[in-house]
């Protein structure tokens, strides 16, 4: 039998549980974010506590999101590791042109290490909630299929 560094039952095959999941679904990121990435967490804005009430404690699929995580070189508002899929929520600034065309460059850079990213405006999120939840939903069904 396999037992893992967390005890016998606790292993995936020969791979440890926590071992698994740092290989599977952690992603690295800069250090210093994670820093950065806190005090975001302590000032989350209306929008994204309101979306945040949504996604917490797996309403969606049974699937868990993080808020304000770091991957890489950057910080996303809403992370599902299990189905790579980020979600962002931009405000009026993201529509000016400098913003924008940041915010392709670093969508291309994620969707590079194989992370979906949704976005949305604010707008969208307060006053169309059902129809993002329900893009949302769509999204992490579609990728939890393709994991089978």
């Amino acid at each position: 039998a396999c037992h893992g560094i967390l005890g016998p039952g606790l292993a995936l095959g020969c791979i440890p549980l926590i071992i698994y999941f740092t290989l599977f679904y952690m992603r690295s990121y800069k250090p210093i974010l994670k820093i950065f990435s806190r005090k975001l967490r302590m000032k989350m804005t209306d929008t994204e506590i309101f979306l945040w009430s949504h996604l917490r404690r797996k309403q969606i699929l049974g699937v868990s999101f993080y808020r304000q995580k770091p991957i890489s070189n950057f910080i996303v508002d809403f992370f599902a590791p299990v189905v790579s899929l980020a979600i962002e929520i931009d405000g009026s600034h993201h529509f000016e042109a400098n913003h924008s065309h940041q915010d392709r460059q670093r969508d291309t850079m994620l969707e590079k290490e194989g992370i979906k990213v949704l976005r949305f405006h604010n707008g969208q999120v307060l006053n169309e909630i059902e129809t993002v939840l329900e893009v949302i939903w769509e999204e992490v069904e579609k990728r939890l299929s393709r994991r089978k």
